[in-house]
């Protein structure tokens, strides 16, 4: 998997708070309560990130898990019509999300977790189905690590050593 690090400082990210578990620890003098919060964050210019959050207190997790995402971000392959370049299965854990190209004015076709990844990504127009576990942490994840391995027409052809209208056909 190709992930290239990217500075968060230079974008204008938003975030969107996935999930806040309540974690138990049991312990001698009874029981530990913390959160863990799952983050999503993205300029919705192809730039997205997740992040994990712990904390005793929910603000402090979230910011946290923001700032983590941020650490996290990768960018995705846009066509003109703001969905991805191609169909491709994104894979995380047992998680599988299948990323299906669609033309203007399909929308954004996804259940929950990876619908806040695609939308803060700025794809406006994609089909995804989530297949295998349903957990919300490893569909964020498998998400993420699909869109940023997606291909533009141009590294095809690049890597092929042909024209871009020759891998189009």
């Amino acid at each position: 998997m190709r992930r290239t690090i990217i500075d968060a400082s230079q974008f204008e990210l938003t975030e969107k708070v996935v999930a806040i578990k309540r974690v138990t620890k049991v312990v001698k003098g009874g029981r530990n309560f913390r959160f863990t919060a799952l983050v999503v964050v993205g300029d919705g210019n192809g730039h997205v990130g997740a992040g994990l959050g712990k904390a005793a207190e929910i603000p402090e997790a979230i910011r946290k898990g923001k700032e983590d995402a941020s650490k996290n971000l990768v960018s995705v392959a846009l066509d003109e019509n703001n969905s991805i370049t191609h169909d491709f299965l994104g894979k995380f854990g047992s998680s599988t999300v299948l990323l299906k190209k669609a033309p203007e004015g399909t929308g954004v076709i996804a259940g929950g977790p990876a619908r806040s990844v695609c939308e803060l990504a700025g794809i406006k127009n994609i089909r995804t189905k989530s297949l295998g576990s349903n957990n919300k942490q490893n569909v964020v994840l498998a998400t993420i690590a699909g869109l940023s391995q997606l291909k533009t027409p141009e590294e095809v052809a690049r890597n092929r050593g042909k024209s871009v209208d020759e891998v189009m056909a």
